[in-house]
């Protein structure tokens, strides 16, 4: 456990290369295939490559754990592969790069002989060439190069091509030349206070999390120990102020730089943060390590970075000066990991899929160092409020414990981002409400001393606050209980966002009828134009996302409310686009897209065509994100997202009735 963070870093990188797979790069072998028929049913296949001047091409006869160029076919390809030759011998050589291995290879040209015997009845033969090549210290690849023949008329193979390829139609379909952002029919709407106060909300959020870990048992009792240490060091009063502030300073620092590399992965791709929280396996993974944070507050074993870490840095502590204290904040950090990692970490998964980016990573990290920092600077310009601070004891092992419980709670948001992504339907909104209520009944107990944990000590008597903590526990699970209902009631607003939207029901998606507003056409927007032109009315198009958690919030409580309701069913064509849905596209509606700055992005599945069209057509990739357009693609009034002032909602969308009345006059 001691190396989780190597872990947990590691997934956010992965997610983000996997992300930035959909780019596509140049070659260091072009190839050319064809075919021939050797026997009944028996083909051979040729792959002639034209190698790039300087580049060594690995040869295929190379080991699997060397480096090498193969060939294999999709399992799907309906056909045996019996044997892969090359046409000309590869020379040979040591290559000290590779610790004198003995390395077979090509220059300039190469070509090899796949032979492959078809099953009857088989259409096509697909697969991928698989190749790594050198030049002098430059290893390239292993590139993945996809092929295809097909079957013709006569029983002859003939390639055809593989691979994702540029459509004229189906990029117009996306980037729509009738939408021109800077030109809507009414200035009303627009992006920006949303964002402003999102960011402020994150910040709040930050500030209150650094807060719970002010009350972990890694962190309180160094408040003390590190103000005495300051003021009793610098001799002078003002100098030992100056130095705790400094360090204070230091704290709040260094939380803020563990935000700037998330960055400069928005600067490679503006969809990459929402591809990363939207990302199955790495909400699994967040789910997994959320669980062993859980275990970790309940005390059965703790969670450390490399002890030779903490140990290199606790060294420098002691250079002086302003580096010293740098040093000093800077261990800090690492020895109270243990305790912050967890609640750090919720905040790096939260702010990562709650619909914003590395901006809103940054002023949750800055609002949490903040409150780490501040108590270091207070009292050491009144040390004499540090006699009225709490004693250290048993009720910061309280605390870890019912964070344990909150972190549980955690795990089964990005659990039920998974479910909701892929469409499992394992963790229906009823199950997700059963599953905290469970958790809350867990914790009133635990508080109450009916639950006890390895480092728990036999509860005596149940204090005041302990008891007042646990019914206010006790109200919020009460509150929960609705939710599993099929009633009215079953909307929390309180909690909108976290559990799935009413529509992923055990009842079924007719119960969610009468509760919101469900959308006319759901992930298809030529469909939603064709309906708006059969009616003669404008379209909402609601950007938003499966686990967009103030998609949810606006779903259920600005869109119930009588006068937007209205407005929507009466007077739009509403239409839902999933930037995050991750159900593979037709292989024939699947395609290469150029984007604006000439990057090429595959479309395979529904969240990459709307992601796309939101980002192409809007220069935006926050969700929710809601544009007004007249059937014939005329943009009515400026788009808005989130938007909780339901008033404030309903005047926009009044606005564009204004502006579509404008234009038909």
């Amino acid at each position: 456990m001691k190396h989780w963070l190597t872990f947990f870093i590691s997934a956010i990188l992965l997610a983000a290369t996997t992300a930035r797979a959909q780019e596509t790069t140049g070659q260091v072998v072009k190839w050319q295939y064809s075919a021939e028929k050797k026997s009944d049913g028996e083909y051979v296949l040729h792959f002639k490559g034209d190698i790039n001047k300087g580049w060594l091409l690995f040869s295929s006869s190379m080991s699997e754990d060397e480096p090498n160029t193969h060939i294999t076919l999709d399992t799907a390809a309906a056909a045996t592969l019996v044997s892969v030759q090359e046409k000309e011998a590869p020379a040979s050589r040591k290559e000290p790069l590779f610790d004198n291995l003995e390395i077979r290879y090509f220059e300039g040209t190469v070509e090899l002989l796949a032979t492959v015997k078809l099953r009857p009845g088989a259409d096509k033969v697909t697969g991928i060439l698989s190749y790594m090549a050198l030049k002098g210290e430059e290893v390239a690849g292993p590139e993945e190069v996809p092929f295809r023949f097909n079957v013709d008329a006569s029983g002859n193979l003939v390639s055809a091509a593989a691979g994702l390829q540029e459509s004229a139609d189906a990029a117009q379909a996306l980037k729509r030349s009738d939408i021109i952002l800077d030109d809507p029919a009414r200035n009303c709407g627009g992006i920006g206070h949303e964002g402003k106060k999102s960011l402020w909300g994150i910040f709040i959020l930050g500030l209150l999390g650094g807060f719970i870990a002010l009350l972990t048992p890694c962190v309180f009792p160094m408040i003390p120990l590190t103000v005495s240490f300051f003021t009793k060091k610098s001799g002078e009063r003002s100098k030992g102020i100056m130095n705790a502030s400094l360090y204070g300073f230091f704290i709040f620092l260094i939380y803020i730089l563990l935000s700037l590399p998330f960055h400069f992965l928005t600067s490679l791709n503006p969809e990459i943060l929402n591809n990363i929280s939207t990302n199955v396996w790495l909400n699994l993974f967040f789910f997994v390590v959320f669980i062993v944070f859980a275990i970790s507050f309940f005390g059965y074993f703790e969670i450390t970075l490399p002890s030779g870490l903490a140990s290199k840095v606790d060294a420098k502590t002691g250079v002086g000066g302003i580096v010293g204290i740098f040093f000093m904040a800077l261990t800090l950090a690492l020895v109270s990991f243990s305790c912050t990692g967890p609640i750090l970490g919720s905040l790096l998964a939260g702010s990562l899929s709650t619909d914003g980016g590395a901006m809103q990573l940054t002023m949750g990290m800055a609002g949490f160092g903040l409150a780490l920092a501040l108590p270091f600077a207070i009292f050491a310009l009144f040390p004499g409020w540090l006699n009225s601070l709490p004693r250290s004891g048993g009720w910061l092992t309280t605390v870890k414990v019912v964070l344990g419980f909150l972190e549980v709670a955690m795990a089964i948001k990005f659990l039920s981002n998974a479910d909701l992504v892929m469409h499992w339907g394992i963790l229906k909104r009823e199950v997700f409400f059963a599953i905290w209520i469970i958790i809350g009944i867990c914790i009133v107990l635990y508080l109450l001393g009916k639950i006890r944990f390895p480092h728990d000590a036999p509860l005596k008597k149940v204090s005041v606050p302990r008891l007042v903590i646990a019914l206010v526990f006790l109200a919020f699970t009460l509150y929960l209980v609705p939710g599993v209902t099929n009633t009215k009631y079953a909307n929390r607003a309180l909690i909108s966002g976290f559990p799935p939207p009413l529509t992923y029901s055990i009842y079924g998606e007719e119960a969610a009828k009468g509760k919101g507003v469900e959308p006319d056409v759901l992930n298809d927007y030529e469909k939603a134009l064709a309906l708006a032109r059969e009616q003669n009315k404008p379209i909402l198009v609601d950007f938003t996302g499966w686990a967009c958690v103030n998609c949810r919030k606006m779903e259920e409580n600005v869109w119930p409310k009588q006068e937007v309701k209205t407005l929507i069913t009466e007077d739009y064509i509403l239409v839902s686009l999933y930037v995050d849905d991750r159900q593979q596209l037709p292989e024939d509606a699947q395609f290469l897209f150029t984007t604006a700055n000439g990057r090429k992005k595959e479309i395979k599945t529904i969240g990459d065509k709307f992601a796309t069209m939101q980002t192409e057509n809007f220069s935006n990739n926050s969700q929710p994100f809601y544009v007004l357009l007249s059937p014939d693609e005329k943009l009515l009034t400026r788009p808005v997202g989130y938007t909780p002032d339901a008033k404030a909602y309903a005047n926009w969308l009044k606005c564009g009735l204004d502006a579509f009345e404008q234009l038909k006059n």
